[in-house]
C-alpha cells in the first residue's frame, strides 16, 4: 500500500522497522536509513522480508531530500536525534512528503525543549497542503491519546493529570540509560516544571518526589518531577486542565551515578578544550555508556506507563489510571529490543499507519491529542501495547 522512510537506527528504528515489516499489506516498501549503515544492515539481517538501507546523515536536508526523490516513500518516520528534527521537517516539504516524529526538536546547544520550533511550521505544512505529525512514541504519543480518550469516554472535564512514567526494569549494568544517553541525561537534569492553575512552576532538578503504587505487581516505586513535552500540548489542546504534571521512576544507584556525573561535570553540553581539542564532556559520557539498543539481551522486568486522571463524570468526581505494561523480555524476544524502545517504536508504527490509511489526517501540524483516540487505542492492542483501565474513585 505505501513506502516509508524511516530515518534512525538506534533501538527505537529497530523496533519501528521490525514493526513495519510485520505489516506488508500497509507498508509493501521499507527503507532504513542512518549515519552508520551498518546499523541499517544488521536490523535488515534480522526481518523476514526485505528491507532496502541507505546512509544519510540527516543534518543535511540536501542529502535528506535526494534520499526522499529516490525512494519517493509516502511517510518519514524521524526516529534520528530531536536536533534534526527541523532539518528533516525541512527536506520533508521540499519534496512534498508528510512527516512524523517521536520527540519534539531540541537544540544542540541548550538543553530546553519545547514545541515552539516546530509549531511554527503549521503555516508552511498547511500551504503545502501536508501533514506533520510529532510525538508519535509513547511519552509524548500514547500518553496524549490516552488523555484524549478518557476525555472522551470516561470523563466529562479532566482537572488533574498526572502522567506516570515506571521502568521497573533491571539492566544488570552500574549505570545505563534506556535510550540515547546524550538526550536522556540532558532531559533529566534540566529543571522541573508543571502547569497549575494557568501558569508554569518551575522546580530544582528531581526535587520533588512521591510514591505510587503500582499495577501488574510492580508495586511501590518513588517518582520523580520531571518536565516533558507532551504537558505543553495538552494544556493547550485541554485548557481546563487546571495541573499537569509528569512523573519518572528512578532508582537511588541511578541518581547516585548520575549526581556523581554532574559534580564532576561529565554531563556538562558546553565545550571544554582537553589536549589542545574542544569536546563536549556529556557526548564523551555517551561513548563510554552502553548502548540502549543493546539492553535488550540483558533487561528484565516491566515498564508501566500511563494518565492518572481526576475530574468529573455526570457531575460526580472520578479518578483513573489508563496504563500500558510491557515486559522487557517479551519485546526482546520479539524484535530483539528492550521495552523502552518497544514502546516508542510501536506507537511510531502506528501512527504511520495513521496517516497512510487516511484515518488521521489534516493540513498542517499536529499533536497526537488533536484526532479521534479511538482507532489509535484498537491498534495499541492490536500491536502490542495493550492498555488497561483502573476506577479509582
Amino acid at each position: 500500500m505505501a513506502r516509508v522512510l524511516i530515518i534512525g537506527a538506534g533501538g527505537v528504528g529497530r523496533v519501528v522497522t521490525h514493526k513495519c515489516a510485520q505489516l506488508p499489506e500497509i507498508f509493501d516498501e521499507i527503507c532504513l536509513a542512518s549515519r552508520t549503515l551498518s546499523r541499517c544492515e544488521t536490523i535488515a539481517s534480522e526481518l523476514k522480508r526485505p528491507i532496502q538501507t541507505a546512509t544519510l546523515d540527516a543534518d543535511e536536508v540536501p542529502q535528506t531530500v535526494a534520499l526522499i526523490k529516490e525512494f519517493r516513500p509516502d511517510v518519514v518516520i524521524n526516529v534520528a536525534l530531536p536536533y534534526q528534527d527541523l532539518a528533516i521537517m525541512d527536506a520533508c516539504l521540499e519534496t512534498g512528503v508528510p512527516y512524523l516524529d517521536t520527540a519534539n526538536y531540541e537544540p544542540k546547544d541548550e538543553a530546553k525543549f519545547h514545541y515552539g520550533w516546530q509549531w511554527a511550521y503549521q503555516d508552511r505544512f498547511k500551504d503545502a497542503r501536508l501533514m506533520a505529525l510529532l510525538g508519535s512514541g509513547f511519552d509524548p504519543g500514547v500518553t496524549n491519546v490516552f488523555t484524549a480518550w478518557l476525555h472522551k469516554h470516561e470523563f466529562d472535564e479532566i482537572e488533574y493529570l498526572d502522567i506516570l512514567d515506571c521502568n521497573a526494569g533491571d539492566h544488570g549494568q552500574a549505570f545505563a540509560t534506556n535510550f540515547n544517553p546524550e538526550i536522556n541525561i540532558r532531559e533529566i537534569t534540566q529543571r522541573g516544571r508543571y502547569w497549575e492553575n494557568g501558569d508554569w512552576v518551575e522546580t530544582d532538578p528531581l526535587s520533588v518526589s512521591m510514591p505510587y503504587d503500582f499495577p501488574e505487581e510492580i508495586g511501590e516505586k518513588q517518582l520523580y518531577l520531571l518536565y516533558h513535552e507532551e504537558l505543553e500540548s495538552l494544556v493547550k489542546h485541554f485548557p481546563k486542565i487546571k495541573r499537569a504534571r509528569f512523573w519518572m521512576t528512578f532508582g537511588d544507584e541511578y541518581l547516585t551515578h548520575l549526581r556523581v556525573l554532574q559534580n564532576v561535570g561529565m554531563t556538562r553540553i558546553d565545550p571544554v578544550s582537553y589536549q589542545g581539542t574542544e569536546i563536549i564532556p556529556l557526548q564523551f559520557l555517551k561513548s563510554l555508556l552502553p548502548d540502549p539498543s543493546t539492553l535488550g539481551e540483558t533487561t528484565k522486568g516491566k515498564t508501566c506507563i500511563g494518565c492518572l486522571v481526576q475530574g468529573t463524570k455526570d457531575g460526580k468526581p472520578k479518578k483513573a489510571f489508563l496504563y500500558n505494561a510491557c515486559d522487557h523480555e517479551e519485546c526482546n524476544r520479539e524484535v530483539n529490543a528492550q521495552a523502552i524502545s518497544y514502546t516508542t517504536g510501536v506507537p511510531a508504527m502506528i501512527g504511520a499507519k495513521m496517516i497512510i490509511t487516511n484515518t488521521w489526517n489534516g493540513d498542517g501540524v499536529f499533536n497526537m491529542e488533536q484526532f479521534d483516540p479511538d482507532p489509535f487505542m484498537e491498534d495499541l492492542n492490536r500491536y502490542g501495547l495493550p492498555w488497561k483501565l483502573q476506577i479509582l474513585s
